[in-house]
């Protein structure tokens, strides 16, 4: 089931160098067709309702930019400019599915102890809360460290020999790039492909801290329909794996969050990590 977003946005960020009251941060999701040979424009968001104001790449906000295709991974880090840009372009030299990843530079925030409670419960991190209460510092401020780990997931025809074959000749139908683990801190891993999908198809996704299943963790999967933003949830089992069932074509995120004590940090007692993915659902799935 789904419900619509009604809650209010409370985590303040610094991302880069832009002051911006945000809770999300994504992977602008790129908008098909895509054909070989042209070339797809990126930009990172962040913001909430799944509206986004746009932040500039640079390589100083940035720990780890790559794409990864069917023939492998390509290291984008030399595209990033030392000042921001609002966008990058991204040449697609074959066709086939491909995986852009971003990991974020740390960040350092501080909030009041009620702000910071209710974000934890927004996230669905209570057991921090029940930590603070435990060790006595539920009335001080939250002091957290956080950083972001993005994807979106592009579809790239050939303009010659049509959407049924990958840049090496491989068919579409084995190219299972969207399943790759890219080895993100914390991981939002597709077990079915979401390029393939129509509207009303269900998603599988498995979520992996530190290469290992997460369980417990809620996912948000986001879609604006008209003036409403509509957001599915879903938990993760013991195996870390959850399904959605996306009832709309067009763009989606779906978003996680995870929270750890803080090691060597001296202005930061709690360190945060944030994950989400992007993707364009089809009105019909492939055939």
């Amino acid at each position: 089931m789904f419900s619509f977003l009604v809650r209010f946005c409370l985590l303040a960020a610094l991302v880069g160098q832009l002051p911006l009251k945000a809770h999300e941060f994504w992977l602008a999701p790129v908008q098909a067709p895509l054909v070989a040979g042209e070339q797809a424009s990126l930009s990172l968001q962040v913001g909430e309702y799944f509206t986004g104001d746009l932040v500039g790449f640079s390589a100083p906000q940035t720990a780890s930019f790559s794409r990864y295709t069917a023939a492998g991974r390509q290291n984008l880090a030399a595209m990033l400019p030392p000042t921001p840009v609002a966008a990058l372009q991204l040449p697609l030299m074959a066709a086939g599915t491909q995986l852009v990843a971003f990991d974020s530079q740390p960040h350092t925030i501080s909030l009041s102890a009620d702000s910071f409670h209710g974000y934890l419960h927004d996230e669905g991190l209570d057991f921090i809360k029940a930590r603070r209460e435990a060790n006595g510092t539920a009335t001080q401020p939250g002091r957290e460290r956080y950083r972001r780990y993005v994807k979106t997931l592009l579809h790239v025809d050939n303009a010659a020999a049509g959407p049924a074959t990958v840049g090496n000749g491989v068919s579409s139908k084995l190219d299972m790039t969207y399943a790759t683990v890219v080895g993100q801190r914390l991981e939002l891993l597709p077990l079915n492909d979401p390029l393939a999908l129509g509207a009303g198809g269900g998603l599988g996704l498995q979520v992996l801290f530190e290469g290992k299943p997460l369980a417990g963790a809620l996912l948000k999967a986001w879609h604006k329909r008209g003036r409403q933003t509509v957001m599915v949830r879903a938990t993760t089992g013991g195996d870390g794996q959850t399904m959605f069932d996306l009832p709309y074509a067009g763009a989606w995120m779906v978003s996680v969050v995870h929270m750890v004590p803080a090691v060597g940090a001296q202005d930061a007692d709690w360190e945060s990590l944030w994950g989400s993915i992007t993707f364009t659902l089809a009105a019909r799935g492939k055939p």
